[in-house]
């Protein structure tokens, strides 16, 4: 039998820890040495690579647009964010990882209830993901005793989705999230970043073709071209990270907010690659009675001490209580018209 690589050692070890996709992308171009190799004396930053500079581009031009909105630390430091090697000095390979969350269940449509975006319905996924990659890292660590190693998932200055794609886990489609063929949209994302060189896979291609689906069916108008979302227009942005009361949100995009009380699916549900994906089985995404069919009366009544110890293990945290409580108080009026 052949011994397996180191690369092959990693995924296989990935997989063992339950990860549903593992893919690696090459951060350094071919046969470019890093300007970085040292840790602890850094020197000059990286000359930047292909992929970095389309990332930054990409990125520069989002931000002057103004598609951030109030998500400030977005603008800090965009040449950071598009290189990972002025994340991890020596950085040559990425390890992207994809846990899918997508269940069996169905949200509570009634009128009186809110909806509640998926990937929010079990338990926070910073929590289960993060635990598996400090684990893998140490699997890392004794496969290849010199790596060293960093994780994240969903909270470091890396353009995650961007590297997914280069590692092979799907394409980033219209709606700018993830596409995979066999999982959908239905991953959640992290990554590694190593000074291993590792074996690269093959980046994925954008099988999107003609179909305007997602554009179509946003509420909001957030997809400003295909592959652009204006984050100000966004639901998950509106419902999420935007502070402040309802007056800080147009009437116009009240009205597109409809019953969602927490994020946005409406992108993802009409996706054919999204109606080809079989639900996880993971204990940890599965829902509650609260998120799966939440009562805008009760909520509407919940108290901050209550609101702490519904969503103690739970994503919803991140709205706070003034902003979760807004949420609800737009969705019982649109209700009423």
């Amino acid at each position: 039998m052949t011994p397996l690589t180191l690369t092959e050692s990693i995924k296989r070890e990935a997989r063992a820890l339950g990860f549903d996709a593992v893919g690696v992308a090459r951060v350094t171009e071919t046969n470019q040495r890093t300007a970085v190799s040292d840790q602890q004396d850094p020197g000059p930053k990286p000359v930047p690579t292909r992929i970095s500079q389309l990332l930054y581009d990409r990125l520069t031009e989002w931000l002057r647009r103004g598609y951030q909105g109030t998500m400030a630390w977005m603008e800090r430091m965009p040449e950071k964010r598009a290189d990972p090697r002025q994340v991890l000095p020596g950085c040559r390979s990425i390890i992207s990882v994809g846990l899918k969350y997508l269940t069996d269940h169905h949200a509570d449509e009634r009128p009186g209830y809110g909806r509640i975006a998926r990937y929010a319905w079990g338990r926070d996924y910073h929590k289960i993901l993060g635990d598996r990659l400090t684990q893998l890292e140490q699997a890392i660590s004794r496969l290849a005793p010199d790596a060293v190693t960093r994780s994240y998932t969903d909270t470091g200055p890396i353009m995650e989705k961007a590297w997914a794609e280069q590692a092979g886990l799907g394409w980033i489609g219209k709606h700018s999230n993830l596409v995979s063929t066999e999982q959908g949209s239905w991953l959640l994302l992290g990554e590694i970043l190593t000074t291993l060189e590792l074996e690269p896979d093959e980046p994925a291609s954008d099988l999107c073709g003609s179909c305007t689906l997602c554009i179509e069916a946003c509420p909001t108008n957030a997809i400003a071209e295909p592959y652009v979302v204006d984050a100000t227009r966004c639901i998950s942005f509106l419902t999420i990270e935007l502070r402040g009361e309802a007056s800080t949100i147009s009437p116009e995009l009240q009205r597109g907010i409809s019953n969602k009380i927490f994020g946005c699916d409406d992108c993802l549900d009409v996706c054919p690659f999204n109606l080809r994906a079989e639900p996880t089985q993971e204990p940890a995404f599965q829902p509650t009675t609260l998120t799966l069919a939440p009562q805008l009366d009760r909520l509407a009544r919940m108290s901050e001490e209550e609101f702490s110890r519904e969503f103690q293990h739970s994503p919803i945290r991140r709205a706070k209580p003034d902003g979760f409580r807004r949420n609800v108080t737009i969705a019982q009026r649109n209700q009423k018209l």
